[in-house]
């Protein structure tokens, strides 16, 4: 049987790098684009592509009903927060499947605080972090935090390292939450203070159905892209990735999970950071869809994260060897207007002369 998928965001780069992804490891697809803007949807990969509405208008998911049933959908995947956010409402209704995490576990890792708050209870590893209620209470959160270290300032809510800054002083902190709350409208209330992590950064992938963990990979960002024009420097968007073998990782974010929803659905990303001790702390989970560089899970190692997802999703039968494919030795590489570069460490040096002597 040829399956039906329809996907948001066509012609975006995360969209873009979750068809290929999907192409490679599943034949037997027929892949529906849809985006509200036209001139990216003009670059869409799909096999169909139909212009909607914006999430926010009144007639979005009438026409998002519409595209469903004329292409006989069998399952919706979201690319961003807020269509997850959105297609996990009790009222919307659609006739086709969606593979989701619940709503309150959405809302709740849509909340970098809430979060950490919540997983600090249950013992899983995360860095220290207050929530800033105003300017003035800035000092004392420092206090708080390790003396003579820098301190992580970010927006509680969003991907990309919307408003994230290391700070060393609480003069710092004040002039950048200042200029977000008088220049983006970002209220100082929707920034927190955190523990800086100086350590390995990690992004762990994984399939969940029912509370079960079907498949999780592991890998570690190099360096980053626009990282050097980032105020902060770093970014959730690799320019350089590498797979690694870290069970650790896997078993900070196995518990997150479990701490979480023990009856976990769906596909979940996970951000990492080791401390100044080397255990890795989580920092983010993104949940219910796959991040922009998924081409590093899915086109490595035996098994394609996204593809096993869809079938999990369709209740197809799935057997795997194991639940961690850690797939070492592959290396991605990002830039802006190419597609990304997969390679595994023997064949870096394929087709190129060293003529640096």
């Amino acid at each position: 049987m040829r399956r039906r998928l329809l996907l948001t965001g066509a012609g975006s780069a995360a969209t873009s790098n979750l068809i290929r992804s999907l192409r490679a490891g599943y034949r037997s697809l027929t892949i529906v684009g849809g985006h509200s803007d036209r001139f990216m949807l003009k670059k869409s990969s799909a096999d169909r592509n139909y212009l909607l509405p914006a999430l926010t208008h009144p007639g979005y998911f009438r026409a998002l009903r519409r595209v469903i049933r004329r292409e006989r959908i069998d399952l919706l995947i979201p690319t961003t927060d807020a269509e997850v956010r959105a297609f996990t409402r009790a009222r919307v209704k659609l006739p086709c499947r969606r593979f989701l995490p619940r709503k309150a576990v959405v809302d709740l890792c849509q909340d970098k605080y809430r979060l950490n708050v919540a997983l600090r209870a249950r013992g899983v590893p995360v860095p220290a972090t207050y929530p800033v209620s105003s300017l003035r209470s800035l000092e004392t959160i420092f206090a708080r935090l390790p003396a003579r270290a820098p301190v992580w300032c970010r927006v509680r809510s969003g991907s990309g390292s919307t408003g994230a800054i290391p700070v060393t002083r609480p003069e710092q902190a004040r002039s950048w939450i200042a200029y977000w709350s008088e220049m983006r409208g970002v209220p100082a209330t929707s920034f927190i203070l955190s523990e800086y992590l100086p350590g390995r950064d990690f992004s762990c992938q994984a399939v969940w159905k029912a509370g079960a963990l079907i498949l999780t990979k592991t890998c570690e960002r190099l360096s980053y892209f626009g990282g050097g024009s980032n105020p902060s420097g770093t970014s959730s968007i690799s320019q350089l990735a590498k797979t690694v073998f870290a069970p650790e990782v896997v078993e900070v974010c196995t518990a997150a999970i479990r701490a979480i929803d023990p009856r976990a659905t769906g596909t979940f990303n996970f951000d990492l950071r080791e401390n100044s001790r080397g255990v890795p702390c989580l920092t983010e989970i993104n949940a219910g869809r796959f991040p922009s560089g998924t081409s590093i899970f899915d086109l490595t190692g035996r098994f394609n994260v996204a593809a096993t997802f869809v079938r999990v999703a369709l209740d197809e039968p799935v057997t795997l060897r194991e639940i961690y494919d850690p797939a070492e030795g592959y290396y991605t590489v990002r830039d802006l207007d190419t597609p990304t570069g997969v390679f595994h460490a023997d064949e870096l040096f394929d087709k190129i002369e060293d003529a640096r002597e």
